[in-house]
């Protein structure tokens, strides 16, 4: 599959999802599905609503923000934390998995749990505290950028 059916796909992914769950498929909504499909890593809200300025996307700020806020509900985007305190997404499928992301291109991966539940059995166990939820971020360099073929510094992961 070429990269550009790849993006397609993945946007008709994020709007099948929609119709789904019953919510109706507006032609804003299908346009943050775009922009989001066309994103390797992560994003925030504010570089999606510069896009749709870029491209002139008759798509609202609250718009934007609130198909993010949508597409998290359903778990096919998720909110990430980035250390210099700056709230991302990224595009996930809807298991319940983790995020390797790369500081240097902004490169996510989504990462198995690797024995994370059993930990955190086990800090409950010890402590008393009942776990109900976690998430786990991981930051660090990719691949490519350890080896200086990643696009450092990017960000977004559009490389």
């Amino acid at each position: 599959m070429t990269a550009a059916r790849a993006r397609v796909h993945a946007a008709d992914h994020l709007v099948a999802a929609l119709g789904r769950d019953g919510h109706r498929l507006t032609e804003p909504r299908r346009a943050v599905a775009r922009l989001i499909a066309t994103r390797e890593g992560h994003f925030t809200a504010a570089e999606l609503v510069d896009e749709t300025r870029r491209l002139h996307l008759d798509v609202g700020r609250a718009t934007v923000f609130r198909a993010l806020e949508l597409f998290a509900s359903l778990g096919l985007v998720e909110r990430i934390d980035l250390p210099e305190g700056v709230h991302a997404y990224v595009a996930c499928e809807p298991l319940h998995h983790h995020h390797a992301i790369c500081t240097g291109c902004g490169r996510s991966l989504d990462v198995a749990d690797h024995g994370l539940v059993d930990m955190l059995g086990e800090i409950g166990r010890r402590s008393g505290f009942r776990v109900t939820a976690h998430r786990l971020e991981i930051f660090g360099l990719c691949s490519a950028c350890q080896a200086g073929s990643g696009t450092a510094g990017g960000g977004d992961g559009a490389a």
